[in-house]
């Protein structure tokens, strides 16, 4: 099968970077994937991508994909979730190598990510769940789903799976997302879950194809989890575990963490009360509630206000985009990445965002300024 050389830059990224990669990200951004790949294969980028630049396995990584029904989703695609990555260019982040958005995306199921992401609700919580849990769990979940709202989680045991299959239940979308190749059911006794998953939803990963799970790849895959929702809801869990570090991804984000109280008598609600009365997350305990949390940022039938806020409050990349528009007339977004010096991507991404603070506006005719008052 013959690829685009620039998807295969794209693929080549993923397979060498093994995850998230500031280095790398910041590179194609800038410069494009293929300009990346060749830097990376000269040795530029650091000895973490030098180590593994003879890695090029882009062409079979595509092909076998193809053969599994699934693709890769890259920056350049329309479905990619540009403006659920703009929070790791955030204040709250460092610079680290690992706090950036996926360089790329793998994907098996049918569903585009981006519009199933424009209205979701990330649910996650302890393996070891209680039969409360998963009651709780289900009916949130289910609740959710049947309103539209796309449920994402991580396909473990316990929660993770309780929320899967109550959407699943419903016949609403779900979404998992792996800390290994979408090829390989992790864990494998969810091998059937994922099939359904994938057949009504969408399996992802940010690992290339066969990739094995490891530690650090289910602490990288929560970052994810929380990005690609408009919440986190916590659901049963241990004070230090792999969903209070996902409800710390999303407090990092910006996105609400929200809470379910359990018995006091209960070690698995632990994690959850003390969240709660420290302050770090909202009490809820029905899908009203976390649509009261999450609905402003995503459901488009019940739009976020205008905010008109003052130019202050834009982050410097939405600073220069605002100030490329004309006071009168429209832009395209090529137009205005020439004008902004800002690359195509992040101009993309960051549009919709300004659209829903009221400080731009979208016609046939392109992007223009919004008179303010």
């Amino acid at each position: 099968m013959t690829h685009d050389a620039r998807r295969l830059a794209w693929a080549y990224l993923s397979r060498v970077a093994q995850g998230p990669h500031r280095t790398v990200t910041d590179h194609a951004a800038a410069h494009g994937p293929e300009a990346t790949a060749a830097a990376v294969r000269a040795g530029q980028l650091g000895e973490r991508l030098a180590a593994r630049a003879h890695i090029d396995t882009a062409a079979a990584d595509l092909d076998h994909m193809a053969a599994l029904g699934g693709r890769l989703i890259t920056p350049d695609d329309d479905e990619w979730p540009a403006w659920r990555f703009l929070g790791f260019d955030g204040s709250g982040l460092t610079t680290g190598v690992d706090t950036s958005p996926p360089i790329a995306l793998w994907a098996l199921g049918n569903r585009s990510v981006g519009a199933d992401t424009e209205r979701s609700v990330s649910i996650v919580g302890t393996r070891a769940s209680s039969p409360y849990g998963d009651h709780v769990t289900a009916e949130i979940s289910a609740d959710l789903a049947l309103d539209g709202w796309t449920v994402v989680s991580g396909a473990a045991f316990g929660i993770d799976a309780a929320a899967h299959r109550a959407a699943l239940g419903v016949e609403g979308t779900t979404m998992a997302v792996l800390a290994c190749g979408v090829d390989r059911a992790y864990p494998a006794g969810h091998s059937r879950l994922l099939r359904q998953i994938a057949s009504s939803g969408v399996v992802l990963s940010e690992y290339a194809p066969g990739t094995t799970p490891a530690k650090h790849r289910f602490l990288a895959r929560n970052r994810l989890v929380a990005a690609l929702g408009s919440a986190v809801v916590v659901v049963e869990a241990g004070w230090r575990s792999g969903a209070r570090n996902t409800a710390a991804w999303a407090a990092k984000l910006g996105r609400p963490v929200l809470a379910v109280p359990g018995p006091v008598t209960s070690p698995t609600s632990k994690g959850c009360h003390r969240m709660i009365r420290e302050g770090e997350a909202v009490l809820v305990s029905s899908s009203h509630d976390v649509v009261a949390e999450a609905g402003a940022l995503g459901s488009p039938e019940e739009p976020r206000p205008a905010l008109f806020r003052e130019i202050d409050a834009l982050s410097e990349t939405a600073l220069l985009i605002y100030d490329a528009l004309p006071a009168t007339g429209a832009l395209s977004t090529r137009e205005l990445s020439e004008s902004s010096g800002v690359p195509l991507s992040k101009v993309r991404a960051a549009l919709p965002v300004m659209e829903m603070d009221g400080f731009v506006s979208n016609d046939e005719t392109g992007w223009a300024r919004v008179v303010r008052g």
